[in-house]
């Protein structure tokens, strides 16, 4: 079984964004050189997310405007912020769109769905963050 390592960096310019990785994460796949196995993209961040959902505007805004009902960006509710941070629902947001996925390799392919694609979710960006790609398989 052979492995694959790589590492994405984002440093968006809002404090919360939705990028789409579909295809860098698919030219890893390529690069790799493996053909049947499982493929892991994982948020090196503890404030943002990797997902897989629709590539529709509309739905990355009702996500974004449902995250901020369910956390909202207001420091004072969070006793993390008592640290001197002010990221408190950002950890929260995180928890809720997940930490990673794994999708498979199919004849050297991402495996996904008609409309699945695969997304990096940020929560208190802004700053630089990386997330993690490993394949195996052979």
């Amino acid at each position: 079984m052979k492995s694959y390592r790589k590492e994405l960096w984002f440093c968006t310019k809002n404090r919360v964004d939705f990028i789409h990785i579909t295809e860098e994460v698919q030219r890893a796949v390529v690069e790799s050189g493996i053909r049947e196995g499982l493929c892991l993209v994982n948020a090196m961040h503890i404030t943002a997310s990797v997902f897989i959902n629709d590539n529709e505007p509309g739905l990355h805004e009702d996500y974004k405007e449902w995250l901020e009902k369910l956390a909202p960006y207001t420091p004072s509710l969070y006793r993390h912020n008592h640290t001197g941070e002010d990221n408190g629902d950002a950890h929260l947001k995180r928890q809720v769109m997940g930490r990673e996925v794994v999708v498979a390799i199919t004849n050297g392919q991402l495996d996904l769905g008609p409309w699945e694609r695969i997304f990096y979710g940020e929560f208190d960006g802004m700053r630089r963050k990386r997330v993690l790609i490993k394949i195996i398989g052979e």
